[in-house]
């Protein structure tokens, strides 16, 4: 069964000639980076085959090392890369976005000043427009913003949209976290929408195998199925080992077996993001 982890972080030290933002040392899953070579051995030990890198919004809007890592690693990375939702002048690079080796989408986070507002006020318009054009997939954490990127996927149909870990609030836990699927899964009626079922670990206090959230769990893959529901990790902040997040799924959720199985914990999300799968 091909594995493949739809959520790891990649980053450097900050630097003067690659600064970070001024807020950001904060926000880190670790004092340390993690770099490329620490992940492969990672996934090496735990069995996963390949691993979408997603640039993470501490560091900024860069890309360059998960490029460098999916160029160096083609059949282990494909990347999911940052762009500046605030200047529309990067329009002009969605058209060629996927000609960079390595790339497969975007990955869109709402946490900062002013980009909550511009999902709510269309701001935004010229970038769903530009990467349903351009056929980009693109990944997006929306807390609390369910219902504006509903209207996005009604807007452009043949935009393919991935909800990052159920749209849950990392300050959250157990009954209140998985309160977001109330709004979640009625994005199920939507084709072109999927959803992410990652780190979920990080939103339970409970030990492994974490039998409280399986009933919530369950009712995300009722919703959207074996090709709409793809598991990802986000390993730098796992409370739990690499494997265990792997056999979370693979063994311990009954509902979850044979061609499901193996949907779910990779060759439906390859095939979302166009991430060729050898036969």
């Amino acid at each position: 069964m091909l594995i493949a982890d739809a959520q790891i972080h990649i980053w450097g030290a900050s630097t003067p000639e690659r600064p970070w933002p001024a807020d950001a040392q904060a926000r880190t899953h670790r004092a340390e980076p993690l770099g490329a070579d620490e992940v492969l051995a990672a996934m090496d030990e735990a069995g996963v085959d390949r691993a979408v890198l997603v640039p993470p919004s501490y560091e900024g809007d860069y890309n360059d090392l998960a490029l460098a890592a999916a160029a160096d690693h083609p059949d282990r990375f494909a990347v999911m890369g940052r762009i500046t939702l605030t200047d529309p002048a990067n329009a002009a690079l969605l058209p060629g976005w996927k000609r960079q080796t390595g790339m497969v989408g975007v990955r869109l986070t709402f946490n900062k000043p002013g980009l909550a507002e511009g999902l709510r006020d269309g701001r935004f318009e010229w970038f769903w427009k530009g990467a349903e054009a351009a056929g980009i997939p693109v990944m997006c954490l929306p807390v609390d913003l369910v219902a504006e990127i509903d209207r996005v996927a009604e807007r452009h149909p043949a935009l393919r949209l991935i909800i990052d870990h159920l749209a849950m609030n990392s300050a959250k836990r157990d009954g209140s976290a998985f309160a977001a699927l109330d709004q979640v899964v009625t994005l199920a009626r939507r084709p072109n929408v999927a959803v992410k079922a990652s780190a979920l670990p990080c939103y339970t206090p409970e030990p492994y195998p974490f039998h409280g959230i399986q009933g919530h769990i369950k009712r995300v893959f009722d919703a959207f199925g074996p090709r709409r529901m793809f598991w990802g990790s986000d390993l730098s902040r796992l409370p739990c080992t690499y494997r265990q997040c792997i056999t979370h799924f693979t063994e311990a959720l009954p509902f979850l077996k044979g061609e499901d199985l193996a949907l779910v914990m990779g060759r439906a999300l390859c095939d979302w993001i166009g991430w060729t799968v050898a036969k």
